[in-house]
């Protein structure tokens, strides 16, 4: 049986606009618009039969969303003084496949949801069948657009970036984890089973955006150990405040349904741990993670204003 904590609603966390950064504000205004500008290019709806299929791609991705994984590319990629272009085609290379996952998590034989980023989920927009079909083309999509040459002069690094995206998405990453979690709607699972869940559903998205800068730059893999360090630990607080927003969190401002783990018996950070100590978890992860990134000095205060970012937002 999944401990419930008691709910107290004047322990939600402060999430207040004014709590967001100049530099953080900048960037999420900045990267909302040039993901969507980069969808609507490579989105172009055909005057053929597969305009439907084109435009559920379009509903899926295109406005709304955080952003949060093509922002952390992006940032990762400053760091290595990558070009700005390359670096969002990456990103939305990673953001192509977690829209696909949202898609395909809200059909009736998932978690049977009716609404995403404040907009009717594809299935009900549209139908099951052209659903699957733009979750299957968006995946597809993805590794068109992260090996194309723009993104590298060197194939290498293209390979590298392919075969990396290909992990972090399968059954050792977000494919796997999202099994996992399945499971656990029958399954009980202790901390070290959800925390391993957790890394690879939401995780292991977060870490590629991240070690795909260190792979555009270049940087051997024994010295990447700071930012995987740092994508880690954002990973595991992201879920957690996840979790609290799920539990605590208001539905018109995260734009979906909320209380579902709980409703499904689930074990979360959040039943395993209590609001309090999943919130001071999350805090700690945090400052873990500001403190990898010493050795970047200023260059990455984009990434720790988006680790803070991580626990106060309230969608």
């Amino acid at each position: 049986m999944v401990r419930r904590p008691a709910r107290n609603p004047s322990t939600r966390p402060d999430t207040d606009v004014a709590t967001v950064s100049p530099i953080l504000g900048d960037a999420l205004g900045r990267i909302a618009m040039d993901v969507d500008a980069l969808f609507d290019a490579v989105l172009q709806i055909p005057d053929d039969p597969r305009r439907r299929l084109y435009e559920a791609m379009r509903h899926a991705s295109i406005g709304g969303g955080k952003r949060m994984r093509p922002l952390l590319c992006v940032a990762a990629c400053d760091l290595f003084h990558i070009d700005r272009a390359a670096a969002l085609r990456v990103g939305c290379a990673v953001e192509a496949i977690h829209v696909y996952s949202l898609i395909h998590d809200d059909l009736p034989c998932m978690d049977d949801d009716d609404v995403r980023r404040g907009k009717p989920t594809v299935h009900r927009a549209f139908d099951e069948a052209t659903a699957v079909l733009a979750g299957d083309a968006l995946h597809a999509l993805a590794f068109e657009m992260i090996s194309d040459e723009s993104v590298h002069s060197d194939p290498f690094v293209r390979s590298e970036l392919v075969a990396c995206l290909a992990r972090a998405s399968g059954p050792s990453g977000m494919a796997g984890g999202q099994m996992m979690d399945i499971v656990a709607e029958t399954e009980t699972f202790d901390l070290g089973g959800v925390t391993r869940l957790q890394q690879m559903k939401t995780g292991a998205l977060i870490s590629f955006s991240v070690e795909a800068g260190a792979i555009m730059g270049r940087l051997p893999p024994e010295g990447r150990a700071p930012l995987r360090g740092y994508a880690r630990d954002i990973g595991l607080a992201f879920q957690i405040a996840d979790d609290l927003l799920d539990y605590e969190g208001d539905e018109a401002a995260a734009g979906k349904a909320l209380r579902k783990d709980e409703a499904a018996g689930k074990a979360t950070f959040l039943s395993l741990l209590g609001v309090e100590r999943a919130r001071e978890q999350a805090r700690i992860l945090v400052d873990q993670a500001i403190e990898h990134l010493q050795s970047y000095g200023e260059s990455a205060d984009l990434l720790r204003a988006i680790a803070r970012y991580s626990i106060e937002r309230d969608r």
